[in-house]
């Protein structure tokens, strides 16, 4: 005999695949990271700066409204939408967490405009990429290199290299970094550019 789970359990089983709907769609993701980093928009906001149809921005925008990951800040015409601010911590294997956050969700939403990352998650999937973000994050607050990442993930130090790079930007736009010194990829560039 089954029984029904007990109502907060769908709402956590609704939220998760509301949220990986995010990771799997890349124009969901694009219309959440715009909002999330804007702080609030209208549709025809969201239309001029994703360069997106409107119907094709009405429907993912209701979409992320039901899903409980856009909010209408107004009653009136146009509405404006906030992002909720996503944070799900998942375990695998017991081994490694993945945290699903708007830093990630970012990163996938450049999966439409940056070639690295697109064959990134074709290669390794969105838990490498998750793995690769907080990679990142490390090199750029100077804890860490594009060797050791290599190591750490199996790959040319070339290949780190390149997708740290890639996420560098994501990394900037969502962490509050210390100004304490410049980060190694900082001093390569600047080698790069004495050169």
């Amino acid at each position: 005999m089954s029984q029904t789970a007990p109502r907060e359990e769908d709402n956590i089983v609704r939220d998760f695949l509301s949220i990986a709907d995010l990771l799997e769609e890349t124009q969901l993701a694009r219309i959440y990271t715009h909002v999330y980093c804007e702080d609030e928009a209208t549709v025809g906001e969201l239309i001029d700066a994703l360069e997106i149809s409107q119907g094709t921005a009405y429907t993912y925008v209701n979409q992320l409204v039901d899903a409980g990951v856009l909010t209408s800040t107004s009653d009136t015409q146009p509405q404006r939408y906030t992002a909720v601010n996503i944070e799900l911590t998942l375990t695998a294997d017991n081994k490694r967490e993945y945290t699903i956050s708007p830093a990630l969700i970012a990163a996938v939403a450049r999966r439409a405009s940056n070639e690295t990352i697109d064959s990134y998650i074709d290669r390794r999937g969105i838990h490498g990429l998750a793995t690769a973000l907080t990679h990142a994050l490390a090199r750029e607050q100077g804890e860490t290199t594009h060797r050791l990442v290599a190591e750490d993930l199996e790959m040319s130090p070339l290949e780190a290299e390149v997708i740290l790079q890639a996420l560098r930007p994501v990394v900037h736009e969502h962490f509050s970094l210390e100004d304490s010194g410049a980060s190694l990829a900082d001093v390569v560039d600047a080698e790069n550019l004495d050169e």
